[in-house]
């Protein structure tokens, strides 16, 4: 599982001209789900973008988490993030996850970030045409692979 995290002072996402979220001061959450990706996965990501130090203190020094300065969040699943573009210039889509498999754990993912952050965060929505707009604060943006923790 891959997740592109971005601290924000702003952020929406819109489907078919609706606005289905906002938020200011957190992360805006790209995910991407891969083949083999378990609720394993899911708890490390969680806990690891939860309490990822990456917020200012009162000295401006990144020692403050999501969780400890009570920012919002918004997670987005992406595909793309799987991308490889090893071979030519279309970039291959084969090690994401399908979306029977992927959709699924999307919504873990985020009753699961719920659940450790103790409060609800913006969804946009699975496989629609998503519009998002954001405002990069610092600019701060980090990749996360649960892959990468073992």
């Amino acid at each position: 599982m891959r997740a592109v995290i971005q601290r924000v002072t702003e952020a929406s996402v819109t489907v078919d001209h609706k606005v289905c979220a906002v938020m200011r001061d957190g992360l805006v959450i790209l995910l991407g789900v891969e083949e083999g990706d378990t609720q394993e996965d899911i708890d490390w990501l969680c806990r690891k973008i939860i309490n990822m130090r990456i917020f200012g203190d009162d000295e401006g020094k990144m020692n403050e988490s999501l969780k400890t300065v009570d920012g919002d969040a918004i997670v987005v699943s992406q595909f793309t993030l799987h991308a490889s573009t090893k071979k030519g210039n279309r970039p291959s889509f084969i090690n994401a996850a399908k979306p029977d498999i992927a959709e699924p754990l999307y919504q873990d993912f985020v009753k699961s970030f719920e659940k450790e952050f103790g409060k609800s965060v913006g969804v946009g929505v699975f496989g629609g045409d998503m519009k998002v707009s954001l405002l990069n604060d610092g600019p701060v943006t980090i990749i996360i692979d649960s892959k990468e923790k073992r």
